[in-house]
């Protein structure tokens, strides 16, 4: 049974990458933090760092909408779910508005139509000015489908050029929200996966600042206006939660790595393995002498490689990690997480560290982007994922390749969802799963069970 749900929302895109919306959204959250809104925010697309942001301005867990991770019909019911409890939404786009994987997966404009909600432009007008409008102009124009409300210029150099902007906005229909001037101190230091995540920003200073220059800049009032019109989100409850506690499944205990290494999990991703019975348990791979009391461990992605000195020095956890898993510890990684269980880490500066040696080979950065993208990934190998020919949705994102010894036979089939091309990858040995695979779990519950299910069996065998 469908049922609606009254819930203000906004979606903040751009014309391209790099135009400030990540900034300019994280300050409207602070902004309405402050004014006494409880907010919710989201991101489109598979992004990790850039939720951490909302998340500090929001007070709450950010959340990611990805019609590649997970079903497109499962979105609006994931996203009523999180806003249980919020006043509004704010939605931070990807990319372009219209740009995401091939046919407009997982777009910011496909989600938008899906979720009706009404879609602000970020425009970084530093080197325009009324071009600004005919921008402004053709992204409204270019799917009529897409709730198009206004714009929110940004990086502007004068009052006199949000004037010459705004005119030139009015005469062709487009509503202005906002203007914020360049030097507002909206901006971040960057680094190669995009903004430094807020694990290693701990200022949160500049968050409140963010917030200071959007209100003092933007109509928030009116953006609550525009907010609270769109409609009611009809949405399926989510099947996922038991309705007989009885029937719910026996807990499992599951370590999962998080500090300033390994911070990459979805919410939602995390909400189903709860949901399946895992009693989550935060361990650091950085500061912990030991693992804690556990049937199995998760490893997220991260930045392994600007600790790799730190993780090295923990020798007591790299060594029971590795204890754990040749006596049958069930553990799954993605990406950093795999990285730290290979032999050995190459930094940029060309210097290697040993890891916890649970798989043979290198992992080894470089300076030029390795992978992007989505991808369909096939299991070739029965795992603690799956069965072989288990296929599920993911993405790759890394910058750094593995050196391994060529006997290793690999456990999955990467398909790009780009080109179609496809390659092996990942490692497999006794319960231990790694790739560069991501996967939000919330997309792939199927597996979720399947890994909690070989958990709780290796740990019934170990009474």
């Amino acid at each position: 049974m469908q049922t609606g749900k009254k819930i203000p929302r906004l979606v903040l895109a751009a014309p391209q990458s790099g135009a400030g919306k990540t900034t300019v959204a994280t300050g409207l959250m602070a902004a309405l933090t402050a004014w006494g809104y409880r907010v919710q925010s989201f991101k489109v697309g598979p992004d990790y760092i850039d939720p951490g942001y909302h998340a500090r301005a929001c007070g709450r867990p950010a959340e990611n909408l990805d019609s590649w991770l997970v079903p497109a019909a499962q979105l609006p019911a994931l996203f009523t779910e999180a806003c249980t409890g919020a006043d509004i939404a704010i939605i931070e786009g990807v990319m372009g508005l219209y740009d995401g994987g091939r046919q407009g997966i997982s777009s910011t404009a496909e989600l938008a139509k899906r979720l009706q909600a009404p879609v602000l432009l970020v425009i970084d007008a530093r080197a325009m000015g009324a071009s600004a409008a005919a921008l402004a102009l053709g992204f409204r124009d270019y799917d009529p489908e897409v709730p198009f409300a206004g714009v929110i210029l940004n990086r502007l150099g004068s009052p006199t050029h949000a004037d010459m902007i705004r005119e030139a906005c009015a005469a062709c229909g487009i509503k202005v929200y906002g203007a914020l001037r360049r030097g507002s101190g909206l901006q971040l230091p960057e680094r190669y996966l995009g903004l430094v995540p807020t694990e290693e920003n701990l200022d949160g200073a500049i968050i409140h600042k963010w917030g200071e220059a959007v209100t003092q800049a933007v109509d928030l009032s009116a953006l609550v206006q525009l907010a609270q019109s769109a409609p009611s989100v009809a949405a399926v409850p989510d099947a996922v939660q038991p309705t007989d506690h009885r029937q719910a499944p026996s807990p499992v205990r599951i370590g999962i790595a998080r500090d300033e290494a390994f911070s990459f999990y979805y919410a939602s991703g995390l909400r189903t393995l709860e949901r399946l019975g895992a009693v989550l348990v935060p361990f650091s791979p950085l500061h912990a002498k030991h693992l804690p009391q556990v049937d199995g461990l998760l490893l997220g992605g991260g930045f392994p490689e600007q600790f790799a000195a730190q993780l090295a020095a923990n020798v007591a956890l790299r060594e029971e990690m590795r204890r754990a898993a040749e006596a049958g510890l069930p553990i799954y990684a993605e990406c950093g997480g795999y990285m730290y269980l290979l032999q050995e880490l190459q930094d940029l500066e060309g210097r290697i560290w040993p890891m916890t040696g649970i798989f043979p080979g290198r992992a080894v950065m470089t300076e030029k982007l390795q992978m992007v993208g989505y991808v369909t990934a096939t299991l070739q190998q029965d795992s603690l994922l799956g069965p072989a020919g288990t296929a599920l949705r993911g993405h790759e994102f890394h910058f750094s390749q593995t050196e391994l010894p060529s006997a290793i036979s690999q456990p999955w089939r990467f398909t790009r969802l780009r080109d179609g091309s496809s390659y092996a990858a990942g490692q497999q040995r006794g319960q231990v799963l790694g790739s560069y695979l991501h996967l939000n779990f919330a997309g792939c519950r199927e597996a979720a069970a399947h890994f909690l299910e070989v958990c709780r069996c290796q740990a019934k065998s170990s009474l």
